[in-house]
Formats: C-alpha cells, structure tokens, sequence
C-alpha cells in the first residue's frame, strides 16, 4: 500500500474513534454537579503573592518562620481544594512538624545566611508533588482503582532532591488515569478543576499541579512530560512549567514505568508561578547532571536569534489555532521586536502536519533489545491480568468500569497502531529534526502556540484528542520547552506560548520565561479576575 493511501486510512480509522467517542459520551457520559456561578476566592495572605526563592530568603532572614509559610498555605488548600479537587491525599500535620524543625534550625544556625542558602537552598518552603512520582507514605496510584492503597516506600529522585534542598512536600495531586491523557480524571480520585473556570478542564497528566498551582494553594510543584504532560497543563492554568532536555532530571520510581524506547522522550521538570523559581529548582532536580545544562551563563536576550511558528500547518487531525491565541503570540514577536531591537523571523515546518502520527509512531518503538513498550491495556489491568478495552467499553456504558473513557479509548486507538513503522513518517520525523535542531543551534529560540485553544470544558479533549500534538512532537524531537503564561484572554482563561530551545539550552528557555513574566505580568489570582 501506498504511503500516501496508509496516511490516509490511519487518519480516518483515527478520525472513526474519535467519532465513537463523541457519540458515547453525549450519550452515556455521568451528569456532573453545576459548577456554574462558583468562584474561587482570592489569595490575600501576603505570603501566598511571593516566590519561592522569595520565601526561602526571609524564611533564612527570620522575617518570616517556615510554620507560618507552610501554615498559609495549609489554609490556601483547605479553602480551594473542594472546589478544584487537586490535592488528592494531604501531609499537613508531618508537614508542620517538619517547618517546626527548619525554624529550630535556623534558630541554631551559626555560619550564617550564606551557609543555608548554598546548602539548603528551598529550606523551609512547601511543595507540592505529582502523584504520580513516588513520596514515601504517600499514595502511589496514577488513578487506577487497581492500585487503590498502593504506598510509595521511597521518595523518587528530583523529589528526595527538592526535600534535601529544603522543601517541604505538602500533599500529592492528581492526575489522568495512568497519566495518558490531556484531563485529570480518573475512578479513584475524581476529575479536577481549572481555578478560571471550574467547569472546564485542568489538563493533565499533571493536571492537579497546575490546578493547585493556579489557585494559589502552591508555590513550586513537580510534573512529567511524555506528550505535553508539564505544558498543558501550566497553559490552562497560567503557570509556568518546564519540559527538561530528556535524561537530565531522572525519571526513576514513577508509575506507570517508561518502557520501550519511552525513556528517550519523557521528561521530569519543574511547575511554578513564578518565573524565577524555574532556574534554582532545576539545578536541585538536575542533581549529578546538572552539569550537563549550561545554567549559571548569563544570556543576553539581544543576542539570541528568535523564531515563531504560527501554527502546524494544518493538519487534518488538529483545531486551527484559535485567533485568541494566535494574536497573543503575534504581541510577543512585535514585543521582543520593540524592546530588544531584533527580528523575529517566522519559519514554517511541513512535518509538522505530522506530529500525531510522528508521536505515535516513535511512542510504539521498541527498544535496543528489541522488548517492545508495555500495552496500555496491560497498564490498565495491573497489578493483574491486562484490560480487554471492548469489554470496558461496554462496561462504561452501564457505569459499571473502574476505567476512564479516556484510558479506555487509547486502549481502543492501541489496536489500531502497527507494529511496524510507516517509512513515510520515520523520513518526516528525521527531516524535521535535523531542519529544527540546524535552526537553533545553540543560540536560538522558537515560539509556538501551547494548544489550539484555551482550556476546554470537561471532556471535550475526547472530542478532538489530537491537540495535544503541539506539545507532543517536541518529546519526539527532545527538545527543552518552557510553557509561559501571557495574561487572561475573552473568556478570563490563560494565554500562553510555548518557548523551545536546542538540546541543552534550557537556560535559553528559562531567560525568555523571565523576559515574558515582565513583559506579560506573568500568573494572574484567578480569584481577583
């Protein structure tokens, strides 16, 4: 067969499922209770308007103790969480007690300022973690009821990091069922709620980091990104959050493991609302490899070459990228024009029309031994025997699956994947990485839009679940992204842009971050909107 006639079979029997969700979930999806009209209040402890590294400096100063830090925060959740159902299992009292012990510390300490700031850099500030990576005591499910009462016995390592460098984990938050879709929700622990608009979604899979992030009710937080998983989600929340150059943070004890040739695009990063935080928390996560990144070079903007991509394309599996967003990232060319005196040259990519089928392609390869990536469907059954996606289907549509219709999709969009890669989409993919890496080199940054569109209501993903692609071909292509909020658009929902850099460049990323934070204002109170 053809090339071109596989393209155009894939895409129709992708097309189909999509068709099939639609059609399933007008008819069967559960009723939710009206949110309409529910706000979240506004954040008006002071110390819930301070970064982190704001914090950890008058922490050390004595100007503020670490009990009332974390104190404030504590509060923040309790008065947020039943309206974005983010923090799924809470650690406040071991997290007290822990803040107790940093003020005795400090209290004790006599090499100064200096000495804590180098040795404990986050002492005594509160974090939030992903469930999904393992924090001793903690939960440790991704959302499959198969896992209910499943407890980490270790911390993962950019977590055992974080808490070494100082911080205080306060809770663990939610995520999409095995952490393969773009909305967190799952049978275990609920669906959680964008803090803009409580009826639309949070994204995922690190969806209840960028809620309770959004809401005020964290500071610094911890996601993974195979497909968008850190990015979509601080898009529709108006944070920030940075997909690391993969291999530099580690991506050990988190559930579900990568498998096949998965450890290769998956990347573990920092989430936070404000820009600052983004840089000290990556040299504590990077831990021994943090030599790998260039992070303590100073760069000058003005001497960076600045591309901008308008969009995919058009590919036919994607909404067009929505005006709103379009016109956003037009601002920050003209922008960066105005106040660096540069030119933003805007290039166009073919490949890119391809990114699904490149991230789906290079998702599904084996490894160097051969030893494929584990079966969705095997994921699903753990610990037992593996899922049969129809027979879930049908069990959905009585309401009596323990799955997801989004987990139960992709075990259905599983079977549709050949085990053999498309030569056309392999050449695409090649082509596209050597023309993007010869164009940014080591001194050159791209923007390209986050999504198509600002956060969708609940469950519409499963209506168009290819979007997600603009975020996805950059774990293909392994590049560091940093995902930047640009102010509130029609509706009052975040605007964003993503940053790409070259392989190793994340402090390329991360400077532009803290340009755009300036120029932009950066997180908005979704309470004060």
């Amino acid at each position: 067969m053809a090339p071109s006639l596989l393209r155009k079979v894939q895409v129709w029997l992708l097309k189909a499922v999509a068709g099939v969700f639609l059609l399933l979930c007008r008819l069967f999806a559960p009723r939710k209770p009206a949110l309409a009209g529910k706000k979240l209040p506004p954040a008006e402890d002071p110390l819930l308007l301070l970064s982190a590294t704001q914090l950890a400096k008058k922490i050390r100063r004595k100007e503020v103790s670490s009990v009332e830090v974390v104190q404030a925060y504590i509060d923040r959740i309790q008065q947020v969480n039943p309206l974005v159902n983010a923090v799924i299992k809470d650690r406040f009292a071991a997290a007290l007690q822990e803040a107790a012990q940093v003020d005795k510390l400090i209290e004790e300490e006599t090499g100064g300022e200096e000495v804590l700031e180098d040795r404990l850099p986050l002492l005594g500030v509160p974090l939030s973690v992903k469930e999904s990576f393992a924090l001793q005591g903690m939960p440790h499910t991704s959302g499959l009821v198969s896992r209910r009462g499943v407890v980490a016995t270790v911390d993962a390592p950019p977590v055992a990091l974080l808490k070494r460098a100082g911080a205080i984990p306060v809770g663990v938050t939610n995520t999409s069922e095995l952490c393969m879709w773009c909305e967190s929700h799952n049978r275990l622990n609920g669906i959680t709620n964008n803090p803009y608009d409580l009826e639309r979604i949070a994204g995922g899979s690190s969806g209840g980091e960028g809620s309770i992030l959004g809401a005020a009710g964290a500071v610094i937080g911890i996601g993974s990104d195979i497909g968008g998983s850190i990015r979509m989600p601080s898009f529709f929340n108006g944070i920030f959050g940075h997909k690391t150059t993969p291999n530099v943070v580690s991506s050990e004890n988190q559930y579900p493991p990568t498998s096949g040739r998965q450890n290769e695009y998956i990347s573990t990063g920092p989430m936070c609302r404000y820009a600052e935080d983004l840089l000290p928390m990556l040299k504590i996560m990077a831990g021994p490899n943090v030599h790998m990144l260039s992070l303590n070079t100073k760069v000058d903007l003005k001497k960076l070459k600045f591309f901008t991509i308008p969009h995919d394309g058009g590919s036919p599996l994607t909404y067009p990228v929505s005006k709103e967003l379009m016109d956003i990232q037009r601002k920050v060319v003209e922008r960066l024009e105005l106040d660096l005196g540069i030119k933003v040259q805007e290039v166009r990519f073919p490949e890119l029309q391809y990114s699904f089928q490149i991230w789906n392609t290079y998702m599904g390869l084996s490894d160097k031994d051969g030893k494929p990536p584990m079966p969705f469907s095997s994921l699903m059954g753990e610990p037992g025997r593996p899922a049969w996606p129809l027979w879930e289907l049908l069990k959905w549509m009585v309401g009596k699956s323990e799955h997801t219709m989004a987990a139960i999709g992709l075990g259905l969009a599983e079977m549709t994947r050949s085990s053999k890669p498309l030569t056309f989409i392999t050449e695409k993919k090649e082509k596209l990485q050597k023309e993007v890496d010869e164009l940014l080199g080591t001194d050159a940054v791209i923007l390209y839009p986050s999504h198509t569109r600002v956060a969708p209501k609940h469950h519409h993903p499963l209506f168009r679940p290819f979007d997600f692609s603009y975020t996805g071909i950059f774990n293909i292509l392994a590049l560091p992204v940093t995902q930047c909020p640009l102010g509130l658009g029609e509706e009052g929902l975040p605007l964003g842009v993503q940053v790409v850099g070259g392989k190793l460049q994340d402090h390329l990323t991360l400077a532009v971050a803290l340009y755009l934070e300036k120029t932009f204002g950066g997180w908005r109170d979704p309470g004060a909107n």
